[in-house]
């Protein structure tokens, strides 16, 4: 069987099938002095359907960035670019009407990557270049995300079309206008308008539906979601990016949440002498308020801490402070935590966010991190005079341990969950050992369950619904941590995965309720159920619940659906559960293949040589994408899978023709999660008969592409949760749904 892989391994090394993300360390080095990353830098993508290069960056940033700062970027004015836009038939730009300029900038910045060099995308953006360095770093690796390198692309500027162009963009708008006859070419729900839908008032429940339990007591354990639109980084300091408004709070208790977390800095909340900030504060108050708001709701607020953050290796501190200089890797350097005064700073910045917000839940750790924290935290601890002696085991659980020092020392009485995420197996149980009393272990739960997929078998590594765990890391790791006495939680995935997050949740709704079952039968009833993707109120996380309070999948179905509808319901989440454990898994597909993008990934009339980035651009690299499956296993996996989808939405449809809401809901998002798996299946077909040349199969999954970007474009126009995730933003808007239209129609004129 294949080994498992984890995210932090797959970010560190590069195995065979899988693309290479290792930062190298002047990169790093000058990511941290805010100068931007290059990495190799090869040449830009070419985008040969469109007239000019100029004619896709107006098309790729229409009703994204307004035409007045289109043209403060290439030259020209805006009723130039606007008049651009037109030629090639896209409506009067229309803009969100909430505010929501922060939430599209990972969006504008990879959409740009291939068009603009950086003084540009800067200019774009309206940032300096340290801001988007540290973005680049920072958040959720969003330079691992574009490829660990930024092409080079030749400044862009504005100049008048040319004839030829002017006619290549008529044949553009003339083709979007036969593909799509009801116009509307961005759709009817514009960008992030669920957003003032998630800030209303739920709607009262069905009267035909059963009532929901009461909310959990304060003793009861915790099932911990997070906020479906949440940002990386710094969520406290804009209040107008509430990450959870009082709405939001409301829809999750009610489907039984409890507790909420956040990702911080522990610099932006308690005073560090390495990383002053003039925040605190107001950070501070914003939390405040958030765990009083989410006290009302019967909801605790968590912190996820990644500590201590590794500073740049030229930091003036390391010069202040030798002795805090802990090992170096990719340009920064730990800071140590063997090291006294890096211990009291870590304990007592605990302490300080503690008393400064006495209400707040706790706190969660990942302490062998893909941030540089400890010495060990990447296994390097060797290298470290203190650390290397007190090995692994000792310097890991160490942290933990300061964090149970600060919460003590503050009196708060708050929880702390040590996830034992990326510790190295042969270090877990001494690790294990080692953690403080008050500690709770956190372990994914389906991490190396063993699997076989069209005949081919691998383990799961993390990020998979269409696996049922518990897995047997899991449990080794509970076992352990019972026998010392500690409590133990599992993290999930509940709303969607990796395997697909482009929908809000993926309505396999048995395949939850199998692994709740089996997590309450293993006696671990506290939950995390998920990390940042898959955060948005659902019949799964709603399945968690009744399962963990003795209920059933039927029971559920006829809760939410009432007593007529509950048959139906129950069993297309079964059949939709059913054709989603055929999914090809491997951590290297969920990273590498174009799942996310579905259709709006582009087919390319050439290898473009550049390899798939995790959960961010798929290019063409079929190698990445199917892992360890061989091509053809690896479409037909994924066809079976979405013909399985396909036959319930099919047999639901049959029997409820005019379905609720609620059960709308289910079919739209089971049909976008068909035609993104299908999609992949087509791309895989169209890039083996490219390379082949085989014109006659090619021409065949041209078609089909073309058919699934207009069916997808369809679901997206109305609703704008499609294609949408946390921490990535927008992996795709209709208009690139409608480019990929226009991509096989140039691509098929050149395959006779």
């Amino acid at each position: 069987m294949f080994p498992p892989i984890s995210r932090r391994t797959f970010l560190r090394i590069t195995p065979p099938g899988l693309a290479a993300l290792a930062l190298s360390p002047a990169p790093g080095r000058a990511a941290a002095d805010g100068v931007l990353l290059s990495g190799s830098a090869p040449a830009a993508l070419e985008s040969p359907w469109f007239p000019s290069r100029l004619h896709a960056f107006v098309w790729r940033n229409w009703g994204l960035v307004s035409p007045e700062r289109m043209a403060a970027v290439v030259g020209g004015n805006a009723g130039d670019l606007r008049k651009l836009g037109g030629s090639m038939g896209l409506e009067t730009p229309r803009f969100p009407a909430e505010k929501v300029e922060g939430r599209f900038h990972i969006t504008v910045i990879r959409r740009n990557w291939h068009l603009l060099p950086y003084d540009q995308l800067l200019a774009l953006l309206e940032w300096d270049a340290p801001r988007l360095a540290r973005t680049l770093r920072e958040d959720d690796f969003l330079f691992v995300k574009l490829g660990n390198l930024k092409p080079q692309c030749a400044p862009l500027r504005w100049s008048a079309p040319t004839e030829e162009q002017n006619a290549r963009a008529a044949e553009i708008a003339k083709l979007a206008r036969e593909a799509f006859p009801s116009g509307q070419l961005e759709g009817v729900d514009e960008p992030y308008s669920f957003l003032a839908k998630l800030k209303a008032p739920p709607a009262p429940a069905p009267a035909t539906a059963k009532p929901t339990p009461p909310a959990a007591a304060d003793d009861a354990p915790w099932r911990m979601g997070y906020s479906y639109f949440a940002l990386c980084g710094d969520p406290l300091l804009d209040a107008t990016l509430d990450p959870y408004p009082d709405a939001l709070l409301a829809r999750l208790a009610a489907a039984g949440e409890n507790a909420v977390w956040l990702h911080v800095e522990l610099s932006h909340l308690a005073p560090l002498p390495w990383l002053p900030d003039n925040h605190i504060a107001d950070r501070q108050a914003a939390l405040r308020t958030l765990t009083a708001r989410a006290a009302k709701h019967g909801i605790r607020v968590f912190l996820y801490l990644n500590e201590p953050r590794a500073l740049p290796v030229g930091a003036s501190y390391f010069t202040e402070h030798p002795e805090s200089r802990g090992v170096e890797a990719s340009g920064y350097r730990a800071l140590c935590t063997s090291d006294p005064a890096t211990r009291a700073a870590l304990r007592d910045g605990v302490a300080a966010v503690c008393r400064a917000v006495p209400d707040l839940g706790g706190f969660f750790t990942i302490t062998a991190s893909e941030n540089l924290t400890s010495c060990w935290s990447h296994g390097q601890g060797a290298a470290c005079p203190r650390c290397g002696p007190r090995g692994t085991a000792t310097v890991i659980a160490d942290v933990s341990a300061l964090v149970c020092e600060g919460i003590r020392a503050a009196r708060g009485g708050q929880r702390y969950f040590a996830w034992d995420w990326g510790w190295p197996d042969a270090a877990a149980e001494e690790i294990i050992a080692k953690l403080p009393a008050e500690a709770t272990l956190l372990s994914v739960s389906e991490w190396s369950l063993p699997i076989e997929r069209g005949g081919v078998k691998t383990t799961v590594g993390e990020y998979s619904i269409s696996s049922i765990g518990p897995g047997p890391r899991a449990s080794g790791h509970w076992a352990a941590a019972k026998k010392r006495g500690l409590r133990t939680a599992a993290k999930i995935q509940c709303g969607n995965t990796w395997e697909l997050s482009a929908v809000p949740w993926i309505p396999v709704v048995d395949n939850i309720a199998r692994h709740a079952a089996n997590l309450r039968d293993a006696g671990v009833t506290e939950i995390m159920l998920g990390w940042t993707l898959g955060g948005h109120p659902s019949p799964n996380v709603e399945a968690v619940r009744e399962i963990l309070s003795g209920g059933t999948l039927d029971t559920l179905a006829k809760r939410l659906h009432g007593e007529t509808l509950a048959a139906p319901a129950a069993a297309f989440w079964r059949e939709c559960s059913e054709a989603f454990r055929e999914f090809p898994y491997h951590i290297g597909v969920v990273y590498n293949a174009p799942l996310q993008a579905g259709p709006a990934n582009p087919l390319w009339p050439a290898r473009t040589g550049y390899a798939a980035t995790m959960v961010g651009i798929g290019y063409d690299d079929l190698t990445s994408w199917r892992a360890v499956y061989p091509p053809e296993v690896f479409a037909a996996q994924l066809d079976k899978v979405a013909a399985g989808f396909e036959r319930a939405i099919a047999t639901l449809r049959a029997a409820v023709p005019a379905p609720s809401p609620a059960m709308a809901e289910d079919l739209l998002f089971a049909e976008a999660a068909a035609i993104h798996f299908a999609s992949v299946a087509c791309q895989t077909r169209a890039v083996t008969a490219r390379d082949a040349a085989d014109k006659a199969p090619l021409r065949a999954e041209i078609e089909r592409e073309k058919a699934l970007a207009i069916r997808l474009h369809a679901l997206r126009a109305r609703d704008s949760r499609i294609g949408f995730e946390a921490s990535n933003q927008y992996f795709y808007t209709p208009l690139d749904l409608v480019e990929k239209v226009i991509n096989c129609a140039w691509l098929e004129s050149r395959t006779v």
